[in-house]
Parts: structure tokens; sequence; C-alpha cells
């Protein structure tokens, strides 16, 4: 989130897309029905009708997959009706910048200039900005020039017109129009409009430019770093926020830094490579001390072993081949083809969440050993009794370590909105259920020992790593894994000088030259010399604006609302009297933290976007993989032969997972169909989407086994519209079969109107529903039994992330009779 939950309330619009937060994030809700308490209107869209629906003002339907085409279309309506905030547009966005003259838009052919097809990808050379001879990025001021990004924007997007933006979405008209102007009614400083959302955009093709799409209308309707607005992400599990920031994913290091590839070779070439750099006069551009912070990480890791002589340990780091994917997707693509041994499922349970689960049961089977830490035995740990399973021909030897719960271990958990919270236990776990951590300090000092008496191709990595995060016994083993030391290892120590051995106040201490430590330089200030500022549960709200600057600790600096700058005038006066955020009162900055302490622009300070080389919020992104500008593709799997934007069906970027021009089916020896596709097949004719239910958690592993939780969701369902229904014969409550190109699963019919049928060119277009909580009972069931809605989900990627695309596909779905 660039706000967090409680502001949330001081939004005068709120819209709700790929989110469905009144059922999976209900504590969003309390602040929404706030906001709603003082005047402020609620927009769902969704393809069915939810419950958030039912508390919204206005309901849009959309076809699953169509987002872009739905917000292009808005932003075409704000560019033909003027509703946007010229003042915010000019000043705080990349808006008037001028692009290089041989950028093309894609227009009919679907590709921006550079693309190669052969490659999929595209030479990025034409998406650069115009500069002088100094450097500067040149700037048209009055956003006249076509080939400023404000002109460049405004044409691309003319081409989702009214009637195409309803003929690829299925949205009727009047809602479009209804919905626009009520969202873009922002545009004034005085109102302002927030956006939640959640898997529903994340996991497309395209899920990654879905979301550029809304931050692009937020930074037209000027709702960026002001109270009320912000892009806002609702996070799938309580600390996702929190995984991330400290390196959950393959391609960063905590704080965000860059993984070094292998043509990193030298330190010195790895920072040069991320630390960017600007000739844009009063741009602060923070990412300039990235050397601070890559220094800082590496003497947390390796610690006194760790000097300028070795380069702080950085060859100890493991390094990523230039060009590698290690994706969840191509990881277990890469074990499906045998190119793993081993296996720890940590916390996860990848045979029923995971993108088509039976290419996921059959990738496991190719192991020779993996570990599943996790509370309870599931899908993933008992994949060798499923269904159709031969175990005498799985070579995976499978080890069962019972984990602890949340609430049984003591440590940190950042929210959504970035606030990390000291959490304390509750209780201890039963039996031989150990904490991660306890697991983690077991299996590093086993491999230490190893490696220290044995050998090996390279053990420094591992002996000299730094573990000092508790009481040691008398052959220096950390008995047990003290959660404050790692957090205030995580903050950050001086380690030379007149301070040694005390925590830094926050990142701005942090130095390159090995004299200080940060396991992560964004949580540096949350662990400090005055305290653990996540523990803290103060409820002194000065500003009244709901920031509570005591309770817990923000990242960064306990910041709030990020790129706050962008809610006062260019003398650092609120936009919005009524919602300061920060002023600038003559000498300082007063109320939430502000991205810089500098005066304000029109007094010789700092550009907004701070995090920004250039300074400005990008509505032209030049970074991305799949264009500067959102573009609408359809999903891998869609009900329609064309794109009715341009010539280009799918993402021209998206990594491909089989031959779209001959479908290829077979994979050697399998039998299965696992990574074929189905556009325009008449065996899958209805478009098939998934989603969380209230009642059970995650894959249900903690829920579903509960008798009072199945009593309120007992078995796994498939919601279709009455008109399908009666179409196919069904009747609510009979089971039924729903079939994929990649697998089946059984399902209770539940017929209801939260689905209506799509009018797409022309054609009647049918969308179904499944949660994908729902699995297994044990012992394992038959092949007729219940199983993960991810059996008929596909191999296909974001372009940018490789998020899978469980959000739209292709199934059918048949009536079962006489017990088939």
């Amino acid at each position: 989130m660039t706000n967090h939950w409680i502001d949330i309330r001081n939004a005068d619009v709120i819209l709700v897309m790929g989110s469905n937060a009144a059922e999976n994030h209900p504590i969003s809700f309390t602040w929404v029905t706030e906001a709603k308490q003082k005047g402020a209107k609620l927009i769902s869209v969704d393809p069915r009708f939810t419950r958030t629906s039912a508390k919204a003002d206005v309901y849009a339907p959309l076809r699953s997959g169509t987002d872009i085409a739905f917000l292009n279309g808005m932003m075409n309506y704000m560019f033909q009706n003027k509703l946007y905030d010229e003042f915010y547009v000019k000043h705080y966005t990349n808006a008037p910048f001028l692009v290089d003259p041989a950028f093309r838009l894609p227009g009919e052919s679907g590709v921006f200039s550079g693309y190669e097809p052969e490659a999929r990808k595209y030479d990025k050379s034409t998406w650069a900005f115009q500069k002088d001879e100094q450097g500067v990025i040149k700037k048209d001021m009055s956003m006249e020039d076509p080939q400023c990004v404000f002109q460049l924007l405004k044409k691309h997007v003319s081409r989702y017109n009214l009637d195409i933006v309803s003929s690829v979405t299925g949205t009727p008209k009047e809602k479009l129009v209804e919905v626009y102007n009520l969202y873009a009614s922002s545009a004034v400083p005085t109102k302002k409009a927030t956006i939640l959302y959640a898997m529903g955009w994340t996991q497309h093709t395209v899920g990654t430019q879905i979301i550029r799409a809304m931050s692009i209308i937020q930074l037209l309707l000027g709702n960026m770093g002001v109270a009320g607005g912000g892009v806002n992400a609702l996070r799938g599990e309580s600390n996702v926020q929190g995984s991330t920031d400290h390196c959950l994913l393959f391609h960063i290091l905590p704080g965000y830094l860059k993984t070094p590839r292998a043509s990193d070779t030298t330190l010195e070439a790895y920072n040069k490579r991320y630390t960017p750099t600007t000739d844009e006069p009063h741009s602060l551009d923070w990412w300039k001390n990235y050397p601070k912070y890559s220094v800082s990480l590496l003497k947390a890791h390796f610690g006194d072993a760790a000097t300028g002589d070795n380069e702080f340990g950085y060859q100890w780091l493991p390094k990523l081949d230039d060009g590698q994917n290690a994706s969840w997707i191509m990881l277990f693509h890469q074990m499906f083809k045998g190119q793993f041994d081993g296996f720890f499922a940590w916390g996860q349970n990848p045979a029923c969440s995971g993108t088509n689960a039976n290419k996921t049961r059959e990738a496991l089977a190719k192991l020779k050993w993996m570990v599943n830490v996790n509370l309870f035995d599931n899908e993933t740990g008992s994949f060798w009794r499923g269904p159709d399973v031969n175990p005498d021909d799985v070579q995976t030897e499978v080890f069962q370590l019972p984990a602890a719960l949340s609430v049984e271990k003591e440590g940190s958990i950042t929210n959504s909105g970035r606030w990390a919270q000291w959490r304390y236990k509750a209780v201890d776990p039963p039996g031989e259920a150990k904490r991660d951590s306890w697991i983690m300090n077991e299996l590093y000092y086993r491999v230490k020992t190893l490696y220290e008496k044995q050998g090996g191709a390279y053990p420094d990595p591992v002996v000299k790593l730094a573990w000092h995060y508790g009481q040691k016994n008398n052959e220096g083993k950390v008995l047990d894994i003290d959660a404050h030391a790692i957090a205030r290892e995580i903050n950050g120590y001086y380690t030379e000088g007149p301070n040694k051995g005390k925590l830094v106040a926050n990142f701005t201490k942090l130095a390159d030259d090995g004299s200080t430590s940060s396991g992560n330089w964004l949580y540096s200030g949350s662990y400090n010399e005055g305290g653990n500022m996540m523990a803290r549960r103060s409820q002194s709200d000065p500003t009244g604006m709901g920031l509570y600057p005591e309770w817990s600790w923000c990242w960064p600096v306990n910041r709030r609302i990020i790129y706050n700058r962008c809610s006062v005038d260019l003398e650092g006066k609120p936009r919005d009297p009524k919602r300061p955020v920060i002023y600038w009162n003559g000498t300082k900055w007063v109320g939430d933290v502000p991205d810089g302490g500098a005066p304000p622009m029109g007094q010789g300070g700092y550009k907004p976007f701070i995090m920004k080389p250039a300074g400005m919020g990008r509505i032209f992104g030049p970074g991305l993989h799949d264009g500067p500008f959102p573009e609408h593709y359809e999903p891998l799997e869609c009900p329609v032969q064309e794109n009715a934007m341009n010539k280009q069906r799918i993402n021209p970027a998206a990594k491909l997972f089989v031959d779209v021009t001959t479908k290829e089916v077979a994979i050697a020896g399998t039998g299965l169909p696992q990574d074929y596709f189905a556009t325009c097949d008449v065996r899958y004719p209805y478009v098939g989407t998934t989603y969380r239910v209230t009642e059970h958690w995650q894959t249900g592993v903690v829920t579903r086994h509960e008798p009072w939780q199945l009593e309120m969701q007992p078995q796994n369902f498939v919601e279709m519209s009455v008109e399908l229904a009666k179409e196919l014969g069904i009747k609510n409550g009979e089971e039924v079969l729903v079939e994929s190109a990649r697998g089946s699963v059984h399902a209770i019919a539940m017929v209801t109107h939260r689905f209506r049928p799509y009018n797409i060119q022309d054609s009647t277009v049918h969308e179904v529903g499944l949660p994908w909580c729902f699995g297994w009972e044990y012992p394992p069931p038959d092949r007729q039994a219940f199983d993960s809605s991810n059996l008929l989900t596909p191999t296909i990627g974001d372009a940018n992330t490789m998020i899978p695309e469980t959000k739209a596909f292709m199934c059918n779905v048949k009536k079962l009779k006489g017990g088939e």
C-alpha cells in the first residue's frame, strides 16, 4: 500500500476492483464502512456480484481478464471530458517529458516499437526521453507537443471508446459512464479516491500492467501522496508484505535490492549497475544510496569476515545466471523436467495452491527428497498417496517437519499498509512442533558442521555467516533463536568507530565503507537505541488523520503515506486543507514524516517522487517488459478468436510453455496435456475464474478439517448463472464435473444471480467461478472426490513477475449422472 488501512476512511470514492474486500479482507471494510458513513461512495467492479458489491453504491460487471480495457477506457473518458488534475499532472508527473521521436505506440499492431517477435521481448532503446546537451530531460510544460508523455498517452487510449470497451469487457455502456464519472470526480484537490485491489488483478499475464493502469489514473487525478488516495494492495496473508520486504522472491534481496547476476563480477560492478544517476535538477534520487545499503547488508550477513579487502563478502552471495528466471512457475517446470533433486516446501502447499496442480504433483514425484514444513499433513506432503498415483512409481522420500502456528512464536509481522507490528507468543507449540527459526538454526549448524568436517566445493558462504541470534553453548552453537536479536540485526549496527555496537537510528546513518551493518535498510529505525518501535501501542493521533505515528512502526522511517509531498502546492501549503497530510510552516514540515526534509519545490526543494531518478511520478514507465503504457491483451485462454483492440491476441512478452501456433499438447511419457491451452475450443466454452471464501484460509489446511468451518462451507463448488444452469439442465446443489485442458474437479453446482451472461462482441459468453481453498480429506480420496480447483488453471504467468494466470481460463461444466 502507498497509504494504509485506516486511511481508507479518508476517501471520498473507493473503487474495489480485482478484490472482494468485504469477504476476504473484512478488517479493511471497517474503514470502508466508516468512509461511507461520512458520505463516501463505494464502487465494486467484479465478474460476479459479491458481498462487496452488495454494499456498493455502484456495481459494474466485467469479464475476467479485461481490466486494462476497462481502465484505459476510463483514461480516455477522463481526457475527453478534461477530468484530470492539471496542476498535479504538470508539476508532479512525467507527463510534460518528451519521448524519443522514434518511439511508436502499438496501435493496430498491438506491439510497441522495438518488438523482437522471435525472442518475444522488446529492444527498449526507443522507450527513452529526449535530453539536452547537459543530460536534462526535455519538457513541454504546456503538454501540447505530440511527443510529450501526456499527448502520447492521450493518443494511446483514444482507441478505448465506450463501444469497444463494452464489447470487450461485457460491461454495459451506462455502467462504464457511471463508474468513470464517479471515480474521476476526484480530479479536484478537495475530493480524493482510493483503489483497493488483490489477486484478481495480479494473477494475469498482464497483471503488472493492470496495476500500472490504475497507478496512471491515480496520477492523472492527483490521488497519490494524499490522504484518502493511493494504490492499495490487499495482501492475501497477514505477513505477505513483510515476507516480500525481506526477499521472499528470487530476484530481490532484503529491502528490494537486486539479486546479483553472473555478469556482476565485482561489488563495484554490481553497485554501478543498480545505482541510478540523473542530471535532473532538484531530484533527490534516493536510490543513489544503493551502495550504502548493499554493503551494510553484506556486513549483516558476514560480520567481521566481511572486509574491504574481500569486497565485504560479495563473492559469497549466490548469483543468478544472466537472464535466469527462477520464478514459481519456472521452478516447478524445471522440477517437472527432472532438474532438481530436493525441495523444501516451507509454509506452503503447492500441490493445491500451485497453478496447473497436476503438473506440480508430477514434478514432486520426480524429486529424490522433499521436506514438508507445515502445521499438518497436506496435499503436498502426501501427493504420493493421491488419486491415480502408484506409490511404487514415486521415487521421492518425504520428510514431514511439524511447524508452529503464528501465535506460537514471537516476532514482527508487517501488514499491507507497511506497518511492522510486534507479535508476542500466546502459547507453546504442541508436541514435536517447532518454530521455523528453531528448524533453520538446526539446519544451519548441521550444514556448517558438514562443511567444516568434510569440506565442500565452496564452504565460505556458509561457514563465514554471522550467526549470533541468541545465547550460545560451549561449542559456540546458538541454543535458541532470539527474535529480538534478529530484529536488531535487521535495524543495523555501527560496526566501527566510537559508536561501535550501538544500533543506528535509521537508514540515513548507513555507510558504504563497512562501518555499518543492516539486514534490511528499509527497516532501519524499527528497533534502534530507543527500543522496539514495532512494539509501540500509543493511540495518539495528533493530526486527526488516523496516522497514529506511535502505533507500531511503518517503513520507510515511519512514513505513513508515501510521496506525501504531492499533497501540497509548490509552496508547501496543503492542496486539501481538510486533509493536510503535511505542510511547511516556514522552517520545517509538520504532520507525517515527509519524503525528505528539504523545503518545498517552490523554494528550491526536491521533487516529490524521491525514489525515481527524475523525481516525478511515472505515467510513462519504460522499465517493464511489455510496454511503457498498458495495452489490452486477452488471457492465454479466452472465448474470442481475436483481440478486438489490436492484432496481438495475448501479451507479446509473456513466457510461453507451449507452441501457440501448433497447440502441441503432449509432454513425453506423461499422456497429460498439462501445458495445452484452449482458446475457442468447443470442448471448453466457458470462462473460469477462482477466488477465496471467508470461511477457509489459504489452501484450507488449517480450516477445512474443522467441523464448524465445514458446516459453513463443506464442499468445493462451482458458481454459475441461472441462465447457464438452465441451458445445461443443472439444478442448484447437484454434483457436476468441471473440466479444462489440464484436468478436472468434482464440485457442487451453486446456481445464483451473482454471475450474469456477458455480451462479448455480439456473442453470449458465460463465466463460472470456483474457490481454490478446497483439497483432499484424509486419507486421500479416490479419483471422484473433491480436489483443488488449480487442477484447471494454466501454466502461464505475468510478463514481469511470472505470477500465474489463475483468474481467467476456459473450462466446461458437465452434469454428473448415475454416480459418474
